[in-house]
């Protein structure tokens, strides 16, 4: 197993949470999901892309 294998499981677990705090805040509403959702949502595709770049080069790399 390589470093950028685990640094690519740590960034979809991070995409997980990410995206379930995502969900629950809109699926809650109020001031949270006003201020902070759409910065969810980006960090979780920052994450997700991260993550498929980390498997990408590791795959590449074996």
């Amino acid at each position: 197993m390589n470093f950028l294998f685990f640094l690519g499981l740590l960034f979809m677990f991070l995409t997980l949470g990410i995206f379930f705090a995502g969900i629950g805040s809109m699926s809650k509403g109020g001031d949270f999901n006003k201020k902070y959702g759409n910065k969810l949502m980006q960090a979780r595709v920052i994450c997700q892309a991260l993550a498929v770049v980390c498997f990408v080069l590791w795959a590449v790399s074996n």
